[in-house]
């Protein structure tokens, strides 16, 4: 009973962080809580949640994916270089190759029995080189007028609402699905509690653990297609400073990097923390170099008060 009511009260404590941290920051600078810097922050925020999201299902299977900044800078270059000649059918294409990549993660992962963070981390590597050599080195740029036409549905808007805040939450809604409603979804909260009884239970570990790569690169292509579609050009290094804001949403959001617990939805809330760290230094004239530091802070209380210390008898 007493854990029961442990684990309801950590599960508000990322709602209460972010509550907070609104006010805080609302208190010392007032033009904070205005409605267009409040729909500016959650437009910032949804391609963050992009990507951190389709790393949750990594992280909840009790791995990591270390190659989404690099993956999302790759697929930019590919919608940017196939914007003219593939119009609509780009988007699908440029989030084809992110796929393609966390499949690459995935199999590399477990047929070559690497850690996920080599595996990621190598597979990474290949996909920033590739972008490095598809770019030549340098931006690649589309007509701007595509914007409103090819990409209005990803960085137009609707009335008032961006469109990268509705596309943020079709996200949160197929994620929260595959999560809650799938076989998959229940298969990797399984697999991340305790790897060996999935494994006698009959679940099909692999398989789950490839497919979860696989959407966590397809997150990652859908993340540098927005950002391309944004700036209007690719880049090899468009999504360079996304890797530490979207592992520390996953973890300050509550998931455990041990595994065995978390939620997309916890991950959204852990974004949305990120971001008004992010906006409250800026609005507060705290130096931007700082912000990396911050998130490093963040990253280490947060693990160290979700991960499950069970499954690491011995810390190496």
């Amino acid at each position: 009973m007493i854990l029961t009511h442990v684990e309801r009260f950590r599960r508000f404590i990322p709602l209460a962080t972010l509550v907070v941290l609104v006010l805080i920051v609302g208190t010392n600078s007032p033009a904070f809580l205005r409605i267009d810097t409040l729909v500016t922050l959650a437009t910032d925020t949804a391609t963050l949640f992009i990507l951190a999201a389709g790393i949750t299902f990594v992280v909840i299977l009790g791995g990591i994916d270390l190659s989404g900044q690099s993956v999302a800078s790759l697929a930019s270059i590919a919608v940017a270089s196939t914007a003219l000649s593939l119009g609509h059918a780009s988007i699908p294409f440029a989030i084809g190759i992110g796929v393609v990549f966390g499949l690459l993660n995935g199999l590399v992962h477990v047929y070559f029995r690497l850690p996920s963070f080599i595996a990621t981390l190598a597979i990474g590597s290949v996909a920033a080189s590739a972008a490095l050599l598809v770019s030549g080195m340098q931006r690649v740029p589309f007509p701007p007028e595509l914007r409103e036409t090819t990409f209005f549905w990803l960085v137009g808007a609707t009335g008032p609402i961006p469109n990268q805040i509705l596309v943020g939450l079709a996200v949160l809604i197929f994620s929260v699905f595959l999560e809650r409603y799938t076989l998959f979804g229940h298969w990797s909260r399984a697999i991340g509690s305790g790897e060996p009884a999935a494994l006698v239970a009959g679940v099909p570990v692999n398989r789950v653990k490839i497919t979860a790569m696989a959407v966590s690169g397809g997150m990652a292509g859908l993340a540098g297609t927005v950002l391309g579609a944004r700036f209007a050009s690719g880049s090899p290094t468009l999504a360079n400073e996304f890797l530490l804001p979207s592992i520390a949403a996953i973890v300050v959001g509550g998931t455990a990097i041990t595994g065995g617990r978390g939620s997309v939805v916890y991950t959204m809330i852990g974004a949305l923390i990120i971001s008004v760290v992010r906006f409250g230094m800026t609005f507060m004239n705290v130096d931007i170099l700082a912000q990396q530091i911050v998130f490093g802070v963040l990253i280490i209380v947060a693990a160290a008060a979700t991960i499950d210390r069970s499954k690491l008898p011995i810390v190496k």
